[in-house]
């Protein structure tokens, strides 16, 4: 607007020149005047109604979410009737995959498939060294203590069957969330720990942990020599 007054001042007499100068001030105060108090009122409302929409607002932290796992029915079988040279048996979920290992005699692997874990046991006979065993089965637990937020230990004892164990429940974030070792103190000791074959999170994990827990006391409940 400024421009094109600029310019036409320069075609016009002195007199046209005061005239359309004129003209000009009263229309720009005319637009100040009229339109510049409604433009404020009509911000200081949308100000208003922006402040009440976000009182009505109550914002907070989503908490993290993980993938739900659906674990498998379980149904068990004897362990004797796929391995009956070996020197125990026990309660065998259809759901776990034995793996015999070639490190010693009657060590096995349990890897269950559908949730990506594995049950490491071992087997080995009772030398008069039944303290040494015990003592390496109990460093293998507590490899994992720096990480664990708690190690409850509960005792199992099967006078009928000759089994004397420990079960360990590795609470936290450790790399293995549950252990146990059984023998007769004379001539037989198993060891077992379940390893999952990921990063340990005991949040997003813990429909796996409680699963193989049910697997491993329902394998000592049910563990036998022969």
């Amino acid at each position: 607007m400024q421009a094109r007054a600029h310019f036409l001042l320069k075609k016009c007499s002195f007199w046209q020149k005061i005239a359309y100068l004129s003209t000009f001030n009263f229309q720009l105060s005319t637009f100040i005047t009229t339109f510049v108090p409604k433009m404020r009122k009509i911000v200081q409302i949308v100000c208003v109604c922006l402040l009440m929409a976000s009182c009505g607002r109550v914002s907070s932290p989503k908490p993290y979410g993980y993938y739900r796992i659906t674990t498998p029915d379980t149904a068990y079988t004897a362990f004797e009737t796929q391995f009956p040279r070996y020197p125990y048996t026990f309660d065998l979920s259809r759901n776990a995959e034995v793996q015999p290992r070639n490190d010693e005699p009657f060590w096995i692997n349990l890897y269950y498939p559908s949730l990506d874990a594995t049950i490491h046991c071992s087997y080995k006979p009772v030398r008069h060294n039944l303290r040494e065993l015990t003592n390496d089965a109990l460093e293998f637990v507590y490899r994992n203590a720096s990480f664990a937020s708690a190690i409850p230990e509960q005792e199992f004892m099967h006078p009928e069957a000759q089994v004397y164990g420990v079960l360990f429940d590795l609470e936290g974030n450790t790399a293995s969330s549950c252990q146990f070792f059984v023998t007769d103190s004379t001539r037989h000791f198993f060891r077992a720990s379940v390893y999952c074959n990921c990063p340990p999170n005991a949040d997003s994990l813990a429909p796996v942990y409680e699963y193989l827990r049910k697997d491993v006391r329902r394998m000592v409940e049910s563990f036998k020599w022969k």
